[in-house]
């Protein structure tokens, strides 16, 4: 059984968009996106150096594109997803790509909720100065309650022991001079805020407005959920938790939990892949992987799909 997965922001790099816009369809796609989002994504994505793309402003709709765009080049034809992928998720903004693919959202509407979802974000990582912060080594049970008695939200759970703390630029200072015991260092995170915690709630009710407006149809894959590693059978639930989500810890290592239990045998990341297939080559063990980085990896990925479909 394959899963389809998709990265989330930190994912991108400087370039890394410019090898795929030869693919039939690629360009055309990204040109008609940067349209509807007044954001040129392909000069994002192959001329902007690191600290422009790193704007979460820019960093989402981008990660969104690039992987509703590469996941395509695995087909033939599109149709053949549904038939192929047996489930599919996305690591925090990566949902929106992961939603898109299932069919929840024609993926016009997606990148453009999601420029939304990160003009918002940016806005309200802009009020208090808080940061996140990755936590190396450790165990979760002792880990996450020393996080939250210094008031700091452990906001990307991942599994295979990594944990994302996030909260207030003091309480990542307390985090450092205080670490959890077997954390072996604290880690502090180039992002604009505490992404998925109480501090983003401003930007939850500016997608909730965005998102009135939209149709969601039921995903035609078995969608995975951030929120509890849940598979989520109605569009508009799935819709709603995308919505949530951006003020909720990222439950990813309860999303693998429940590849385990659908009998996953493969997984395959979408452009820029690579952290997912990180944490599932350790959490996963036995399940092959492979991360769609650039074309040079196309031949390979089908004959993964091919294999494991």
């Amino acid at each position: 059984m394959l899963v389809l997965v998709a990265p989330g922001q930190g994912a991108q790099t400087p370039g890394f968009l410019s090898a795929w816009l030869d693919f039939p369809g690629v360009r055309g796609a990204l040109e008609a996106w940067s349209d509807a989002v007044g954001l040129d994504l392909i000069r994002y994505g192959t001329e902007a150096d690191a600290e422009e793309i790193r704007d979460t402003a820019v960093a989402q709709p981008l990660l969104v594109a690039a992987g509703l765009a590469s996941a395509y080049t695995l087909f033939d034809d599109p149709a053949e997803l549904p038939r192929k992928v047996g489930a599919i998720a996305g690591h925090s903004v990566g949902e929106f790509t992961a939603a898109s693919l299932a069919g929840v959202l024609p993926h016009e509407e997606a990148v453009r909720l999601v420029r939304t979802r990160g003009l918002a974000m940016a806005e309200a990582a802009a009020v208090t100065e808080t940061g996140m912060a990755a936590l190396l080594g450790g165990d979760p049970e002792v880990t996450v309650p020393h996080l939250e008695k210094l008031g700091l939200t452990p906001a990307n759970i991942n599994g295979a022991g990594q944990i994302v703390a996030a909260g207030t630029k003091d309480q990542l200072a307390a985090l450092e001079a205080d670490k959890p015991e077997g954390v072996r260092k604290v880690v502090a995170l180039k992002v604009a805020g505490a992404f998925h915690t109480h501090h983003m709630a401003p930007a939850v009710d500016t997608l909730a407005k965005a998102a009135e407006a939209l149709t969601p149809g039921d995903p035609q894959v078995t969608y995975v959920s951030n929120k509890d590693g849940r598979s989520v059978a109605a569009g508009t639930e799935v819709l709603d938790r995308l919505v949530g989500q951006v003020a909720n810890p990222v439950r990813w290592d309860l999303c693998m939990e429940t590849f385990k239990e659908l009998g996953v045998t493969a997984l395959l990341e979408v452009c820029p892949g690579g952290t997912l297939t990180g944490l599932a080559k350790r959490a996963l063990p036995g399940v092959k992987t492979l991360a769609l980085k650039s074309p040079a990896d196309l031949d390979a990925a089908r004959e993964l799909i091919a294999e494991h479909a």
